[in-house]
């Protein structure tokens, strides 16, 4: 028998056949949310068809039995989403994103530091002017201010740097990453610190014109000192500030050294071999100062970085430029030092330097060792911070991650 096309059927015909793998096949690649979604539309559409009023009572309602299907189709996707574990961790870091930022890193020590500092200032203004007033008035005190003139401007110079990171150390978070605040407090701290020397300069010492100029020096050290310590990687400075007391209790303890050096290179009584042993006593003296300070940069930013795990076990590590900057600090400092001597101390130079010619030859003599030596401390502090903190590095494999359970690598 044909079965017509308009016919009942031809309608049966049409319907798909209950078991059919196919039809199974295709409702099983869309998912069962899918399925489940499509066939509450179905319904829906089938209901509404048959009752008009029924079809607008739930679709207004929306407590139809067809509406929970799809609200339940709903949840089953939206709990595979969260079930999927890159979806929770995308989650996680978009809440960590929002976090505020961490506080300024801790720097330690900070008045320890600066205690230090300003005991070694007062002992330098002190043997300079008890150096000062044991001499004749006149020509030898002259000599004598400007041989101990950078003596206490490097003294000056860590001080006012060294009171100025204790300082802004204490003010902690209400200055905080703010940078010009940081600098202008940092500098304050360090005014206070060369006015303090100066005074005491001014009312202890006699009063002369190398006076003036060993409080005007001093001062502007100290001040000088105080910017420097308003850079914003405090640990940074903390390292340098205390690499840079240790080479300077270095330098005038190797002092007593260089009597039994003199003889080990070969001074003798012709001018040539004192020159030469002065030479080779001076170069010893610079790399020693050099090596002290960069194990004592060294050191400084691995108490600073101990402190730091156990303030926030997640803190970042310093990376080697830090350790470059520790190590160089010092020397930059003493090189900073003499460019303060030759400006701000220039009438006094001259002054010592117009006295005789074997005074003019000490100065000039003088003024060029201590440019060799801020470099001589300068590359070898750096090198030798450098080597100290790649040893601490272990081979690159070992700052991989470990691999997930269940997964290759």
């Amino acid at each position: 028998m044909t079965k017509q096309p308009g016919g009942s059927a031809a309608a049966e015909f049409d319907q798909p056949v209950a078991g059919d793998p196919t039809a199974a096949a295709d409702s099983g690649t869309t998912g069962s949310a899918t399925a489940a979604v499509q066939q509450a539309t179905e319904a829906d559409r089938a209901g509404a068809t048959a009752d008009p009023t029924t079809a607008a009572e739930s679709g207004t309602t929306g407590t139809g039995p067809n509406t929970a299907a799809v609200q339940q189709a709903t949840g089953a996707d939206r709990a595979s989403a969260t079930d999927d574990p890159d979806a929770a961790d995308a989650e996680r870091d978009a809440s960590t994103d929002d976090e505020p930022a961490a506080g300024p890193a801790p720097v330690p020590g900070t008045a320890l530091l600066a205690l230090l500092a300003l005991g070694w200032l007062a002992a330098m203004l002190w043997s300079t002017r008890e150096a000062i007033n044991s001499a004749a008035a006149g020509v030898t005190a002259i000599s004598l201010s400007a041989f101990a003139l950078p003596g206490v401007i490097s003294a000056a110079l860590v001080a006012g740097a060294a009171f100025a990171l204790s300082g802004v150390d204490l003010l902690g978070h209400r200055v905080g990453e703010r940078a010009t605040l940081r600098f202008l407090a940092a500098t304050g701290a360090g005014l206070l610190i060369g006015l303090a020397a100066a005074f005491a300069i001014n009312l202890t010492y006699a009063d002369n014109a190398t006076t003036n100029v060993i409080a005007g020096t001093s001062a502007a050290a100290a001040i000088i000192g105080g910017a420097v310590a308003g850079a914003r990687s405090a640990p940074t400075v903390g390292a340098v500030v205390a690499a840079a007391l240790g080479t300077l209790v270095f330098v005038v303890a190797f002092s007593r050294a260089r009597d039994p050096l003199f003889d080990l290179f070969g001074a003798g009584d012709t001018q040539e071999s004192l020159v030469n042993a002065a030479k080779w006593v001076s170069r010893t003296e610079s790399l020693l100062a050099g090596v002290v300070a960069g194990l004592l940069a060294f050191g400084y930013l691995a108490w600073a970085r101990r402190r730091a795990i156990r303030r926030n076990p997640d803190a970042p590590a310093l990376r080697w430029p830090a350790y470059l900057v520790a190590g160089a600090g010092p020397g930059l400092l003493l090189l900073v030092a003499e460019v303060i001597i030759r400006v701000g101390g220039r009438s006094l130079l001259d002054l010592a330097a117009a006295l005789s010619e074997a005074d003019a030859v000490a100065q000039t003599s003088l003024g060029t060792s201590r440019v060799d030596n801020g470099i001589w401390v300068l590359f070898v502090g750096a090198l030798t911070a450098l080597i100290a903190f790649g040893r601490t590095l272990g081979p690159a494999g070992d700052d991989d991650p470990e691999p997930v359970a269940g997964t290759e690598r």
